[in-house]
């Protein structure tokens, strides 16, 4: 998945929670996880897009952190209501598949980055494209540091 549709797929992920949270009922426990929700929910897109910004590999590999933690942590809000008996199952389901994918891929990718950031080959390639000097990446990638979630 390139960076422009993980990009999409996170702002789905937050509209998806947006709508959610103005459906719950309202209730003292509910308006609680409620902003919770809306703010690890926004958060995700947010935080990947400040990740694309990343300026080396070790910054990726944080703010890619910052995405699995968000996410994580969205995950747990939308199990709450559910589990409290505030709402059906059914009516997280979109956004809690969403954020189960969002994390694989966010976690998947940033095991890539660490085993590449240990290969020489990997090393050499990275101080290639910072300096310009990858012309196979730079025909592709207009001269950006290429990222797709794996």
């Amino acid at each position: 998945m390139d960076e422009q549709a993980f990009k999409q797929r996170t702002k789905v992920l937050a509209l998806r929670v947006i709508r959610l949270v103005e459906a719950l009922p309202r209730k003292r426990s509910t308006d609680v996880i409620g902003r919770q929700l809306i703010r690890c929910g926004t958060s995700v897109g947010a935080n990947y897009r400040a990740a694309c910004r990343a300026k080396s590999v070790a910054d990726l590999i944080a703010r890619l952190g910052i995405v699995e933690e968000e996410a994580d942590e969205c995950h747990y809000w939308l199990e709450l209501p559910v589990e409290a008996g505030g709402i059906p199952e059914t009516q997280v389901k979109s956004p809690m598949h969403e954020t189960n994918a969002i994390l694989a891929m966010t976690v998947a990718s940033i095991k890539t980055l660490r085993s590449r950031k240990t290969n020489p080959k990997f090393k050499i390639q990275t101080a290639l494209l910072d300096a310009g000097m990858n012309q196979n990446c730079k025909a592709s990638c207009r001269g950006k540091r290429p990222f797709a979630p794996t």
